[in-house]
């Protein structure tokens, strides 16, 4: 029991020729147990070990894997063994490793920990066999879409600010002394307090969501030269906004004509991007943010023009956040983006609209590559 898991050899022909002949009822060995890991074992140390060991993976369920679903199978690799005391079947997931066990031995006489000892002990016989297969390996490294993350985002505030059902003309009040409910005032302010807030932070993201595309772009269209220097790569993507996208075509490859910063697309874009500017900062304008005039005779106040409540209060703060232009806002980023994109060669906008389209992606440092979201395909750029 002591080597029982580095004692093993890996399955024949004939032994997987014996498998599907036996009847479920007869079985050589009793008991089954299985065995979970997470990483107490590093499962690419792992795979390496049993590599080097006893050659690739050799289990039917990696025979069966489907090569086109990727990292989505199920199962990524598995290595079948065995021994006079019983048959192993390493199995790994893609959130643990599972052992089956099957033997004739007592129920519950093997551990966790026996595996693991017994595992670690071995490496060293087999470290620089271990250290060529990993090395041989693609390493790439995961990380969240951020372009995605920022849309989806804006997509979900949208969905909120409908739920509101926000009515400006039926939900006005032209004088709240005549409501005789004064709790049918305070659960409309708070409706409307709360779609300020909603477009506020959306007038905050627009603009970050087109700038965030230009700069995962930039990533992964970027000139070999310009990605492998550090240097070079901060200093283009720390650009003003308006050059990074004028200097896309001489930084990135496949661009088949400059950006036309003059264009409809850009120049509304760029207001967007100077009005969340002033709205971020605090900046104060006041031709953008006056709603009326008042003149005093000492301290006598003598109004220009009348507002009732609900213009002097929700009604300013509607208007300064400008909600009824919000939703075209965000037809003015997906505009610019659709532009941008446009100036792409064909093949290479639509992998990169599918690529930006998930949630996780991967980078290759060895060799510049982006993957994409590896729970389902790779496409890679």
């Amino acid at each position: 029991m002591r080597n029982f898991f580095i004692d093993l050899e890996p399955f024949n022909k004939e032994d997987f020729i014996q498998i599907l002949k036996t009847n479920k009822n007869d079985k050589k060995f009793k008991h089954t147990e299985c065995l979970q890991f997470r990483n107490e074992i590093k499962p690419v140390d792992l795979y390496c070990y049993l590599h080097a060991k006893y050659g690739s993976p050799n289990g039917i369920l990696t025979l069966m894997r489907n090569k086109e679903l990727g990292s989505a199978n199920l199962i990524q690799w598995d290595w079948m063994l065995k021994s006079d005391l019983g048959t192993v079947h390493v199995q790994g997931h893609n959130f643990k490793t599972e052992v089956f066990i099957s033997h004739n031995m007592e129920v519950g006489s093997i551990k966790n920990i026996d595996f693991i000892d017994q595992i670690k002990s071995d490496f060293k016989n087999y470290g620089k066999e271990i250290s060529i297969i990993k090395k041989s390996l693609e390493k790439w490294t995961e990380f969240v879409n951020p372009f995605f993350i920022i849309q989806s985002t804006i997509h979900q505030n949208f969905l909120k600010l409908e739920e509101l059902k926000l009515d400006l003309s039926e939900d006005k009040i032209s004088n709240i002394f005549e409501l005789e409910d004064q709790s049918s005032w305070v659960e409309i302010t708070n409706k409307y307090y709360s779609a300020i807030g909603i477009i506020y932070g959306l007038r905050s993201m627009l603009p970050v969501m087109a700038e965030s595309f230009i700069n995962c772009l930039i990533f992964v269209l970027c000139k070999p030269e310009i990605k492998s220097s550090s240097r070079l790569f901060e200093a283009v993507i720390r650009q003003q906004i308006d050059i990074r996208v004028q200097s896309l075509h001489l930084n990135c490859n496949y661009f088949s004509e400059p950006i036309d910063y003059s264009s409809m697309e850009c120049k509304k874009f760029h207001t967007l991007m100077n009005e969340r500017n002033d709205m971020l900062h605090g900046n104060i304008n006041i031709k953008k943010q006056s709603y009326g005039d008042v003149y005093f005779n000492q301290d006598m106040a003598i109004y220009d023009t009348y507002q009732d409540h609900w213009e002097k209060s929700i009604g300013i703060l509607i208007q300064t956040v400008k909600f009824e232009s919000i939703h075209q806002d965000l037809i003015v980023v997906e505009n610019f983006i659709e532009y941008i994109l446009s100036k792409l060669s064909t093949n290479i906008s639509e992998s990169l609209k599918s690529l930006l389209d998930k949630t996780y992606l991967g980078y290759n440092e060895k060799t510049g590559r982006i993957g994409g979201e590896f729970k389902h395909e790779v496409r890679q750029i």
